[in-house]
Parts: structure tokens; sequence; C-alpha cells
């Protein structure tokens, strides 16, 4: 509603947009029925054909000798010959209609306009609001929206705790639409009709058609709920939604219940590794999002299962950092009983991390018809060089320290190896509380190829809460500073240290000297 101390309005009525809900007149509030019964005009909206839903729905609560203002739009869908086109055609008709409106609100009458639903959502009275609210008294009455109305029809909760419902109007293109699904854990998909084939081609492409459900008119004694799979494209009308529910409620989702998980051997389940990113839970990916959401059984290491918003109906199974064997054994056993396994990796699960362990074990016989996927995630090295520019701009390494895994001399040779070759190193695992002199041997071996001056980036939890990032010399690098939250980046003998906007920045050039 406008402000009166900032926005002075003529003398006269009042305009109330009566939200009525989504059909069923027992679910217009008393407030509504109250102000439709008291106002001196009752205005409503229709198509060419006359019949207005709005009317119908607020006649038990209209009185005799009530003026109505009829207001029939020129068009709907169809293409029209207004020099405007039909957007051209509907401003002119909001304009025409709010000038009716007005009449009766200069001359002292109040007027009820009637929208389905709520007013304010996606609704004919926002049009005539924006209008008349800076020259008139203005208030708005909510009602029940679709959604609330499709979701109880449904009776399955839309979202729990902090799961996230996401609005899309039908008219989307379908890979926006099949963008946004993949990225949310519930939906609801409006504005049907003519574009219910694109919504189903999306909600296919993003994966989510099998939990889909299609409410058409509800709260109506016309209602119909159905799975979106079965719906036939011809027969849609305009007040119809499509429901993406709750995950955590979601049976379709959830894809085996826990009981099938214990006692269905016959039942295939899967292992998906993903990489989380590298703290920062806007690096996490679309993709990696929605596998979370389905799964019933999420694998790792406590850092990284901690990270997992927790599911209801989900189970955690956290380890140490040094099982790696036996976290994938146990993914793939999860999975051979029917469960559906994601199995966190920070970062990248294909770089240090979780997926060569789980790929490399899936192929003894025992799990060898276990199906295994990896879904991408951003890389440590990869953010690291983000905060300072492009280090890794042409030609680089990566090599981790740790020799728990391969001996020493392996590291020290390809240290060797990849510095003789003048490239960029980004150097994993640095160091450890167990692992304190690595970083000093590699120091040394680097500048048997490199000046002291070759800029080092030291990144130390990038994207999480601690985070630094500093530009050192290779001669200056303390080797004391360094822990396992932190990633090296070595550059190169064409690595630069530039000033831009302020800050130092590195680059490693694109193109290398003939």
């Amino acid at each position: 509603m406008a402000n009166a101390a900032t926005s002075p309005r003529s003398a006269g009525g009042k305009l109330w947009g009566i939200g009525l809900g989504p059909g069923d007149p027992e679910l217009v509030t008393v407030k509504a029925a109250r102000i439709i019964a008291e106002a001196d005009v009752v205005a409503f909206h229709s198509a060419r054909h006359g019949r207005s839903i709005s009317r119908a729905v607020a006649a038990p609560y209209m009185r005799e000798g009530q003026l109505e203002e009829h207001l029939v739009y020129p068009v709907t869908t169809e293409t029209v010959d207004h020099p405007g086109g039909y957007q051209g055609a509907i401003d002119e008709f909001y304009v025409a209609a709010a000038e009716r409106l007005a009449a009766h609100l200069a001359a002292g009458r109040s007027v009820a306009l009637l929208a389905a639903g709520d007013p304010l959502f996606y609704s004919s009275y926002m049009h005539m609001h924006k209008r008349l609210c800076e020259r008139f008294d203005a208030e708005v009455i909510p009602g029940v929206t679709s959604i609330s109305a499709a979701s109880a029809a449904l009776g399955v909760p839309l979202v729990e705790r902090d799961e996230v419902l996401t609005v899309l109007p039908g008219t989307l293109p379908v890979a926006e639409l099949t963008r946004r699904l993949r990225e949310t854990d519930s939906a609801a998909i409006l504005k049907l009709g003519r574009t219910f084939p694109a919504v189903r081609q999306a909600l296919s492409d993003s994966g989510r058609l099998a939990e889909a459900s299609y409410v058409e008119r509800a709260s109506t004694d016309r209602q119909r709920v159905i799975a979106a799979a079965d719906v036939d494209e011809s027969e849609v009308p305009y007040f119809s939604i499509a429901l993406v529910p709750s995950p955590s409620n979601n049976a379709a989702a959830q894809h085996v219940s826990s009981d099938e998980v214990a006692g269905a051997s016959e039942v295939t389940g899967h292992v998906t590794v993903v990489g989380l990113g590298p703290g920062d839970d806007a690096w996490t990916t679309a993709e990696v999002r929605e596998e979370l959401a389905r799964a019933t059984d999420i694998v790792g290491y406590t850092t990284y299962v901690n990270r997992v918003p927790e599911r209801a109906g989900q189970h955690r199974h956290a380890s140490d950092n040094k099982v790696e064997s036996e976290r994938a054994a146990m993914a793939l056993d999860l999975a051979k009983r029917g469960a559906r396994v994601v199995v966190v990796s920070s970062g990248d699960p294909g770089v240090f991390a979780m997926a060569a362990a789980v790929i490399e074990m899936a192929a003894e016989p025992q799990w060898s018809e276990v199906p295994v996927r990896v879904l991408p995630g951003m890389t440590a090295a990869n953010a690291v060089a983000s905060r300072v520019g492009a280090p890794l701009g042409h030609d680089y390494a990566m090599i981790s320290l740790s020799d728990r895994l391969k001996p020493w001399d392996v590291v020290a040779k390809r240290i060797s190896a990849v510095a003789a070759a003048d490239m960029a190193i980004a150097v994993y695992n640095p160091a450890s509380k167990s692992r304190t002199w690595q970083v000093g041997a590699m120091k040394e071996l680097l500048l048997e190829h490199r000046t002291p001056q070759t800029p080092v980036i030291v990144g130390r939890d990038v994207a999480g809460p601690e985070e630094s990032v500093r530009i050192v010399p290779l001669g200056e690098l303390e080797p004391s500073e360094i822990d396992m939250r932190t990633l090296l980046i070595v550059g190169s003998s064409l690595t630069t240290v530039v000033e831009s906007g302020g800050e130092r920045k590195v680059f490693t050039p694109r193109r290398y000297p003939a």
C-alpha cells in the first residue's frame, strides 16, 4: 500500500484488492467476505467469453444492488493486430480499466477488485494497484494461493526444514526451466495450459519428472490430481499447477526406502562420487546439489559429510580421512543392496580424492555390477588461482606432496621434472601435523630450476571462514607457515605479478616465447 505521508492521494473512495483463494468459496477469508458485501462497486476480470471465475467465487458474499465493473480482456494468448502487438494491446487495456475504476474512486465509491488466489501473486489486480495506489487509498487482503491449495490436494509437504521452494512460470524457455529445476529442492510451476509440453520436457530433462505431480483446479469440485508424467497434454487448463514436492517427503526422490535397502537385495542401487567444491556452498554445482537431495545414503570424510545439509530419512556414514578404500567398499556395498549412495569429496572428486578409490574398488567382482558415476566439482587449485588472477593460464601440473600413498623419491622426481619443464605447479597436501619437512625439500628442488623471485601463491582455507591468500617470492617461502589447509601455486619462469585495480594480480602468459 502506498505511503500517504509521501504519496499524496485524491480524496475519494478506497480500492480493495480482494484475494479470493483458489476457487472454493469457503476458502475466502472472513475479511474478504465482509469487504465484498460492503463495497459500493465489485470489479472483476474475464476473457472475452465473459465468464468470470472470480465473480462466481464471490457471488455468495455479494449483495443486491451493488454496482459491477466487468473488465474484459481484449486478448489472452492469441496474436493481435494492435500496432504494439500483444503487450501493446494489454497495456492499453490496463490503462483504460484503471480509469474506469478511478472514476468510481474519484466519486467517493469503494471498489472491491476481485483476484483469484492472492492479489499480488501472478494476479491481474497488481496491474490496477500499480496505476491507482498513489492516487487513491488502497489496501490488499491476501488470499490462499494456488500453490497452497495444490499442496493440500496432493497431501505432501512442499518444503521442510532448510529446503528451498522455487516458484516458476511455465512460460520460461525449456532450458531455463530445466536449469532452475535442477537447482532447487522443491518447485511449483504455474501458467500451464498450452505450455505444459515444454514444462514436461523440462521436468524430464532435469530428472524430476518421476517426482512431479499435476493438480488441476485445486479446491474445486473439478479438482484432479495425477502424476505429471500421465497428463494428456491436449487437456491442460490454465488453472493447473505442477508440483515437485519436498525431497524429504517424496518417495520418487528418495528412490528406495530404507526397508528396501535393508532387505531387498534384488534392487540395484548406484554410487555417485561428487565434488562439493572448496569450502563455499555457492561453489557446489546444481547437478551435485540435485544428487545430494535424492541420495538415500551419504558417505565420506567427516568434515565433508558435515557440509551436506541433513535430510529426513537420509543416512550419513562419516569416517576418518585415512580409510578411502574402506569408505569406497562401504558405499558399493550399500548400493549393491539397493541404496542410492553419494560419496562426497571436497573440490573435485577426481583430483586427489575419492573418485579413483571408488572406481578401483568397483572393478572387484563382488561390485562389478554396481553402476558408478562421477560428478565434477571446482578444484582447490582453480579456486586459489581465481583469487589472484590467472597463475594457471598456461600449462601446469598438479602434485601432491603427501608421501602416504607414494614414496618421497617419486614425489621428488616429479617436482624436478615439472620444474625443469618450466610449468606452473599446483601443490596439494603440502603439510600436515605428521609431515612437516616436505615443503622445505620441495623449495630446494624448485630453486634448482626457478629464481628466488618466482611468485608463489599461498592460499589457505579459500572460500572458508579463515581464508587468506598471499603472494610471496619462492626464496622467501616459509615452510613452517604451511599446513594441510593450504594449497600452493608455484609460477613458471614467465609467471608475472602486476598491479590491477589497486591489487596485486598474477598471470602466466598464454603464449610461450619461441
